[in-house]
């Protein structure tokens, strides 16, 4: 159960930024934090670490920008459930990435972690890209920053807990899924009430 609760963490962190669950997962491999299964290993090879932090920090920078966080929403909405299936079936210890024999793959059901992964991961990308667009307008750009500041932060806080406390990963996720739901709301009603003011 735990183990469930791990991945569903680290997809549920991969939904909002794909780079800062892997990233982490790698550098605690590295520093024997945890361990990771044979076959995800590869997350500890320092290129790998690399190229992930170059795409971190170009994700950090493009989700700050207005208009230009939602284009890299939707070109992040491929990436982030890629990497929400393989974190997850990494966080549950499922033991190989690469698909040596397709039929065994699927006749042993190593397919279904990743799969679980991957939509938890698009459910909570979707949700950021619904939010952002309509915070853009209503706020004329201005919560972009605040925004994906907030959306990384809950990202590494669910890593974290998703490593060290999986009970909690539920209460996480919950608060995170409510505060969406509130700010989608409050913004829809900004943008009501200043369509409704006269010109």
């Amino acid at each position: 159960m735990l183990e469930i609760l791990t991945g569903t963490g680290l997809a549920a962190a991969a939904g909002l930024n794909a780079y800062i669950p892997l990233l982490i997962m790698g550098i605690a491999g590295r520093i024997d934090w945890i361990q990771l299964p044979s076959g995800w290993l590869w997350l500890e090879n320092e290129w790998v670490m690399v190229i992930l932090g170059v795409l971190f920090i170009i994700e950090i920078v493009a989700d700050k920008v207005p208009a230009v966080d939602s284009v890299n929403d939707w070109i992040q909405t491929a990436v982030r459930p890629a990497s929400g299936g393989i974190v997850f079936a990494g966080g549950i210890g499922t033991s190989t990435v690469a698909v040596d024999d397709p039929g065994n793959f699927f006749s042993s059901g190593a397919w279904i972690p990743v799969v679980i992964g991957i939509v938890l991961a698009l459910l909570m990308s979707l949700a950021k890209s619904a939010v952002r667009p309509v915070a853009n307008i209503a706020t004329g750009g201005a919560a972009a920053p605040a925004l994906s500041t907030a959306e990384d932060g809950a990202s590494v806080v669910l890593v974290i807990l998703a490593i060290v406390a999986p009970v909690l990963v539920l209460i996480a996720l919950g608060l995170v899924i409510l505060c969406f739901v509130m700010l989608l709301r409050r913004m829809r009603r900004k943008r009501r009430e200043r369509m409704s003011q006269p010109a």
